[in-house]
């Protein structure tokens, strides 16, 4: 497997308060890797500077290898133009705008660049969401929480990413909802496309995932093969919901 990403000894600090200590992690092509903790632990802060889309109160040091490029003081719209795409946790999709209309969106910049093909993952966004195939002329303001994540998933897929970055994609969702979205997310493997899965859910992220990190208040306490992780007695009972039984 090749290497998509890889970050080394990540800090993240906005002025003197340091958010992510030290931060290591990879991404193959073609794998889905998590990083799972709770809310406030830096999660969201390291894929922003991953991104190079921290807030200007931001700063970050380390280094960020993408496809084996340093990222160090690569602009937003490089990295996309590159193949690196995130999908926020707002989803920040446009209402008025049918569903459609935000798909092609997606793949805007491919229509920039000059590509004749540049719709030709409609079909497999379509396949994967048969939802959004059946709201096609409906507005996106319209749609129900799963449907609007699946439209912001899409959105990104029709960019044709080398590495998808999601942040928090089963945020607000009912749970029935969120089995859905994480079955989804387990046949992106099918499009070959590397998956950053940034997930407070850990139960539903370790189940998808291959690989997994775990953050706490900015360090990464563990990591490991998604299914060692979920056997782990400290991520049961930390982040499972499972009280460890007595021996």
């Amino acid at each position: 497997m090749s290497l998509i990403l890889e970050v080394k000894d990540l800090h993240v600090r906005y002025g003197k308060v340091e958010a992510v200590h030290g931060a290591n992690l990879k991404v193959e092509a073609g794998k889905i890797v998590t990083v799972i903790g709770p809310n406030g632990a830096g999660k969201s802060t390291m894929l922003n500077a991953v991104m190079g889309a921290l807030p200007v109160t931001g700063s970050s040091s380390g280094s960020v290898n993408y496809l084996g490029h340093d990222m160090a003081g690569i602009p937003v719209e490089w990295r996309v133009a590159r193949g690196m795409c995130l999908v926020p946790e707002k989803r920040e999709l446009f209402a008025s705008m049918t569903v459609e209309d935000n798909l092609q969106l997606g793949a805007f910049r491919r229509k920039r660049a000059g590509e004749k093909n540049y719709l030709d993952q409609m079909d497999v966004v379509y396949d994967l969401f048969p939802r959004l195939r059946e709201r096609a002329r409906q507005d996106a303001g319209t749609l129900s929480g799963g449907e609007r994540q699946m439209l912001a998933v899409g959105r990104a897929l029709m960019a044709k990413p080398q590495l998808l970055m999601l942040d928090e994609p089963s945020l607000g969702l009912a749970p029935l909802i969120v089995k859905e979205i994480f079955h989804i997310i387990s046949n992106l493997r099918q499009t070959g496309v590397a998956t950053l899965l940034i997930e407070q859910n850990a139960r539903a992220a370790l189940q998808v995932a291959d690989y997994g990190y775990v953050i706490e208040t900015g360090d990464m306490a563990m990591e490991g093969l998604a299914d060692e992780l979920a056997a782990n007695p400290k991520v049961i009972e930390t982040y499972l919901g499972l009280a460890k039984k007595a021996a």
